[in-house]
């Protein structure tokens, strides 16, 4: 993929983490995709795990917001710049993070997800 296409790639798929559709958002992973996020530092392998996964993320959070703002392209697929809007309760976390993501065809074949948690975890424990 050009960076035209990545852009575009990275748009769409971002654009799936909201809405609670974990089976929309597992469509842009292949079969045997390795997923790591700040909650699973050992990564998830493969559809089954990584659908679990996303099935509860998702469900909690239906109205966060992924966008991108600078993708850097490498030869396996682009570091991604992000920004996300997580409604909290009455609150709003705004964060910005980065992505490692390997694309073969047009399927992440490995994402590893980096930001500070820190203020989100926060909200989340005023919330309770």
């Amino acid at each position: 993929m050009n960076e035209e296409e990545l852009l575009a790639f990275c748009t769409d798929w971002l654009t799936a983490w909201t809405g609670n559709n974990p089976e929309k958002l597992l469509e842009y992973y292949q079969e045997d995709a390795l997923y790591i996020d700040p909650a699973n530092r050992e990564g998830l392998k493969g559809h089954k795990a990584i659908g679990r996964y996303f099935e509860r993320l998702l469900e909690v959070n239906p109205n966060w917001k992924w966008e991108p703002i600078e993708i850097f392209p490498i030869a396996s697929g682009i570091v991604l710049k992000w920004e996300c809007s997580i409604p909290v309760g009455q609150e709003v976390i705004n964060e910005v993070g980065l992505d490692i993501v390997e694309i073969e065809g047009e399927k992440i074949t490995r994402n590893e997800v980096y930001f500070d948690r820190t203020r989100l975890l926060s909200a989340i424990e005023k919330k309770h």
